[in-house]
Order: C-alpha cells, then structure tokens, then sequence
C-alpha cells in the first residue's frame, strides 16, 4: 500500500471523523503529516511512506534542517508504536483533514513548545491508552524542541482538551454512569 493512492481510509482510520480546525496553519500541518507518513511506513512497510515524509519535510525545512526533524519524528512514532496499547488511526496521505488521534498528536507536539506538561501528558495518555506514557512524551518533546528551532512553532491554540476524546474502550477506563 502506498499513500499515493487516494482510496477509502484504511481500517485504522474509520473510528471517527476527521477533525478539522480550519485550514491547518503549515506547523500544525508538517506535524500530522509527518506523523501520518511515518506510521504509514511503518504499518505497511512501505518505504514510499517515509520518501513521501522526508520529501514534505525537506521541501519546508531544506535538507540539513529536515534531516534532524525527521530523525526526531521517526523516534517519537516509533515510541507511540510501541508503546500504544490500540491501534493509531490516521488518514492517507492526500487527506485535507486529520484523523482523532492525528489531531491528538499534533496537540501534543504544540503542548510540548508551550510548555503545557499536562496537556501533554493527557494527550499522550489519550493517544496511547495507557499511563506507560514517560518515553513518549520525553520523545514528543524533543521533536517539539526541533521543530521549535526550525521556526516551526504551532500554535496554542492546536492545544486540545484530551481528556475529551479519550475513548474508555481503548483505556480500560469504565464509564460508570452507564
């Protein structure tokens, strides 16, 4: 499977709608898809997934800059692989919207460069389905800090209230009003 093709989601995306926030500024965007690219990659074992990655990142960062971005990207995804205990939903490549969990791990990333460690720390909590949630957000925080010194900051506003859309059936959590 390649992200090139504009077919259906893939089963791993159906979970929920997209979420949209207006068009993405281009921070917020190089974070999700990047995110998208590389869990691709992973998942398929596609390596047209990360060239798709590493091509968006070296078009907006330049070569030398993207180089340390990606490497900082490729660590997180692998710590939210594995360490989630659910599978990660995200959209194909040529989506205009984000997936729940694409949006969670932007709020992270955004958390991460306004200093907001509970924000991020629930996001993560929220994208992982567990509290083994330390070599994550010690890994979103560092790609944070490089996006950061590339100029690429995301704004506050990309900050969502995980708690919100934390789904008990992927946490163990037991909804105990119903």
């Amino acid at each position: 499977m390649s992200l090139r093709k504009r077919n259906a989601p893939p089963p791993s995306a159906t979970r929920n709608a997209p979420m949209r926030f207006g068009a993405p500024r281009q921070p917020e965007r190089l974070v999700g898809v990047g995110f998208r690219c590389w869990f691709a990659g992973y998942d398929t074992c596609d390596i047209d997934c990360w060239e798709t990655g590493w091509n968006y990142y070296a078009r907006e960062l330049g070569v030398s800059r993207a180089k340390e971005a990606v490497g900082e990207l490729a660590c997180w995804v692998r710590a939210v692989r594995d360490t989630a205990c659910r599978k990660i939903a995200y959209y194909p490549f040529g989506c205009a919207g984000f997936a729940p969990d694409e949006c969670v791990a932007i709020s992270m990333v955004a958390a991460g460069q306004h200093a907001q460690c509970p924000a991020m720390r629930a996001c993560a909590f929220a994208l992982l389905g567990t509290s083994d949630i330390d070599t994550v957000v010690d890994s979103a925080q560092k790609f944070a800090c490089v996006l950061a010194d590339t100029g690429y900051v995301l704004s506050d506003q990309s900050i969502c209230n995980a708690n919100l859309l934390v789904d008990p059936a992927h946490t163990g959590i037991q909804d105990l009003n119903h």
